[in-house]
Parts: C-alpha cells; structure tokens; sequence
C-alpha cells in the first residue's frame, strides 16, 4: 500500500452534497484528507474534484467496492489509484531525439513515477546515439505512405500487449490515423511546437517566423482524429526577436518543449488530468 496516499478522481453532474458525502465515506472509514482541489465548471454544470487521503490501513480495491454505491448515486466518473502502481507508458519518436532525451532523464532520476514499456520509433536505434537505451525495449518500425496502416497495426500491438496506460508521442513526426487515434482517446499525449491554436501542423516554427511572431510556445495536448485540436494539458512561451531566424525559433523552442511536455506527463502519472469535453481540468501541483 502506498505511503504517499491513495488518489480519488471525480467528474460529475454539479449538485449539492457531492464533497459532503466524499468526505463523509472518507471519515466514516478514518481514511486523512492529505489533500483536496476541485473545480465546478459553470459553463458545462460538470464538477471536478481530486482527492489524495491515507487509507487507514484499507486497500485501494476494498475502497473501489464500498465507494461505487457514492459514485453511482451521483452519475460520477471517477478513479480511485494507489501510486505506489505506477503508470506503463510507451514513448513514440521520430528522429529529434530531445524530448525523448529528457524524459528518460526525468524518469532515472525519479521524477517521473513511471515504468516504460518501451520506445518505438519509425527510425532505427542508431539515430539515438546519444540517448540512454539501456535495457529498454525498443522497436524499429518503419514507415512510409503505403505502408501507413500496416506500421499502425504493429503499433498498436505494441502498446496494446505491453498493457501501456499511456501514450506520448515525444515528436513523433507521424500523424495517427482517425482509428488509432480514437483507440487512444484521453490517454495519448503530443508535444506541438507552437502555441496552440496558432500555428498548427507541419514547420510551427517556419510559419511562427514568416508571421514575425514576438513569442513562441509549445503545447502538450490529448490526441484526437483532429491534427493538433486535442485537448490542450499545458502550454508554455519564450520571447523571441525580429534577428531570430527559423533555426533560431528551433534551438529555442527545444528547451520549451521539453519542458511542456514533461509537466503534462507527470500530471497526468501523477492523476490531475481531467477531461472536460474539448479542454482539460488540471490540478497543478
């Protein structure tokens, strides 16, 4: 069981009596309220609530049991984790190896509560020289335009067998198909290079250059069948100047990519990622 405290997760129609009687389940069972955030959407009439608690000795799969009766009376949609059960995620790169670079980085050093189920790239090992692979499990699949569906297909074995709960796409420069993209729905993160909604689809940083932009941003954001109109989970800027050339933009922009993208992913291990229809609830930290 995990010392840092099981997390509850809740979205559900706004109504009266929601935290009274999460609370109540909690203390009726001396379950400690380590911590607490929620949010109610005017706009949708949807509440949100994340809670982390300490068990009292109770296991996360007995708590399931007791709290669906709660959870049912108030049409919620919710997730009770222990995160001492740490999240499989399977990392898509193509052959800018940085994002990829830094969440291995992140991970070995444990600030990503993560087990990795593998890297799959449409581009062999030897492009990731100076990448740690070490005792990864990593899968060459290339592609190409008429073998698009076939590569996919492998794809999704992949993640599929490997039992990934997540998915991230670390510049993976391959846009999924509507069916794969579908299969991933709310757990496939991407890394844009530009701050969303501008700026969308191939070369951000060429077409944020012809457009003398005075900032740039990258965005992390929830795949859908919709190139780059996912739900956005966090988004970050630099300023730049009229003397920033292309190339100028995407030195720059590495370091803002990184980062993005390593914030969305542990929010998301860590449960503050909620989806609200086309936007996200995020309970930072």
């Amino acid at each position: 069981m995990s010392t840092q405290g099981l997390i509850l997760t809740l979205a559900c129609p706004d109504r009266r009596g929601i935290v009274a009687a999460v609370s109540a389940f909690l203390a009726e069972r001396d379950c400690n309220i380590l911590d607490a955030q929620q949010y109610d959407d005017a706009e949708t009439g949807v509440f949100f609530m994340r809670v982390v608690f300490h068990p009292d000795g109770h296991g996360a799969d007995a708590l399931r049991v007791d709290f669906a009766p709660v959870a049912d009376s108030f049409s919620m949609t919710w997730s009770l984790r222990d995160p001492a059960v740490r999240k499989k995620v399977m990392i898509l790169a193509s052959k800018s190896d940085h994002c990829l670079s830094d969440l291995l980085y992140r991970w070995r050093i444990g600030e990503l509560p993560m087990d990795i189920a593998g890297v799959i790239s449409n581009h062999p090992a030897e492009t990731y020289r100076n990448v740690d692979l070490t005792d990864l499990p990593f899968h060459h699949l290339p592609v190409t335009k008429d073998t698009k569906l076939e590569q996919e297909a492998q794809v999704w074995s992949l993640i599929r067998d490997s039992g990934a709960d997540l998915v991230v796409l670390a510049r993976y420069m391959q846009v999924l198909s509507d069916g794969l993209a579908a299969k991933l729905e709310g757990r496939c993160i991407n890394i844009h290079h530009s701050f969303l909604p501008g700026f969308k689809g191939a070369k951000p940083y060429h077409q944020a250059h012809a457009r003398g932009v005075k900032v740039i941003g990258a965005s992390a954001h929830f795949v859908t069948g919709d190139l780059d109109e996912g739900p956005i989970i966090e988004q970050d800027v630099e300023r730049i100047s009229h003397r920033d050339t292309p190339d100028d933009l995407i030195r720059k922009g590495r370091d803002i990519e990184r980062r993005v993208l390593a914030r969305a992913l542990r929010w998301s291990l860590e449960d503050r990622v909620l989806l609200n229809g086309r936007k996200t609830v995020v309970f930072t930290d």
